[in-house]
């Protein structure tokens, strides 16, 4: 036999095997579901026996009228299980979106309230500001604040027409904002003279001489009965009087130009001389730690308290001249010390 007729031959077979197998596949498949329709057509007889002596009530169904009602319930099952579960999540996102607009109400009002106080502190901050600058003679003090205040929102509509405020609020902020920038040119003027200010103080004396403590004015400055011998005479400067040791410090930038000892008067003493024509009398120190000549700086020690010359106790006789007059330290001591206590202690 050839080889075309042995290949037609087996592809017959194939063909025929095939065939055979989706024929009993078939009737398989035919008898299953017949065996289902029978299954399915069955009855059953559900019987509800009341506990009375009334009639029975009883009724037929089907396996596939069963199967569709088990289904249908399981559907409605599912769906109101569905139905739950989002009302539940539904509930818990609206509960938590109430209590956000809650406490975002709550943060508004207490915006509202600071805004109010904002306005308060916006109109003291602008008066003394002002008056400020009208101390310091900067030009254009004169309400610098209202420049420019409102911007464009003032021209796009009415303050009046608006509900709540809010927009009054929201103006408020801008004219704010608009006050500080405007406040930022006037500041630096102030900066300005308050360093010029600076500059020249530190060539006043105008620190208090006790470094670290304050200590207390005995003897002030002008006519004074003298502790030794009862008479009148012209203080020249102030008494402050602490323990031995204190750190005594220059009032000012300057220049050492006498160092000395008197012991029927001020005892160990310095002199310093500063910028336009002042000079200033340190006296009664235990010892002096700076040299004749020596420039120093405001601040720095120069020697320490003691009680040298004619002196009943640890002090510091402190003088401040200009030119070849003497006048009243307090005058300058004022411009940066604390208020200066009184005291009954006694000394020169």
């Amino acid at each position: 036999m050839s080889p075309a007729h042995q290949y037609k031959k087996l592809e017959n077979e194939i063909v025929d095997s095939l065939g055979k197998r989706l024929r009993i596949f078939w009737q398989r498949l035919i008898s299953f579901f017949k065996k289902v329709h029978q299954k399915g057509k069955q009855r059953f007889t559900v019987m509800f026996i009341p506990h009375s002596e009334k009639r029975i009530f009883n009724f037929q169904i089907s396996v596939f009228t069963l199967i569709f009602i088990i289904f249908l319930l399981s559907v409605l099952l599912i769906g109101f299980i569905g139905l739950t579960t989002h009302f539940t999540t539904t509930n818990d996102q609206f509960l938590k979106m109430s209590n956000s607009l809650n406490a975002s109400e709550a943060s508004l009002e207490s915006f509202k309230d600071e805004i109010v106080e904002l306005r308060r502190v916006v109109k003291d901050f602008k008066n003394r500001m002002e008056g400020v600058l009208t101390e310091i003679g900067t030009d254009g003090a004169k309400n610098y604040l209202e420049q420019g205040v409102g911007g464009d929102l003032s021209s796009l509509v009415s303050l009046e027409d608006v509900e709540f405020g809010n927009l009054r609020d929201l103006s408020d902020l801008i004219s704010l904002r608009t006050y500080l920038e405007n406040a930022v040119e006037p500041l630096g003027e102030i900066h300005q003279v308050l360093e010029a200010q600076r500059e020249l103080l530190v060539d006043i004396p105008t620190l208090w001489p006790l470094k670290g403590v304050h200590g207390n004015i005995t003897n002030r400055f002008g006519p004074a009965k003298h502790p030794f011998t009862g008479g009148w005479y012209l203080h020249k400067g102030i008494d402050i009087a602490w323990g031995y040791g204190v750190p005594i410090v220059a009032t000012a930038n300057g220049k050492v130009q006498k160092i000395d000892n008197d012991p029927m008067g001020l005892g160990w003493y310095t002199v310093i001389r500063h910028n336009y024509g002042f000079h200033t009398r340190y006296g009664h120190l235990d010892r002096i730690i700076v040299q004749r000549g020596q420039e120093v700086r405001r601040g720095q020690i120069i020697g320490y308290m003691g009680s040298s010359g004619l002196s009943t106790g640890p002090h510091l006789h402190y003088e401040v001249g200009i030119g070849t007059q003497v006048v009243d330290p307090e005058q300058f001591l004022s411009i940066r010390s604390p208020l200066i206590k009184k005291s009954v202690t006694s000394g020169k």
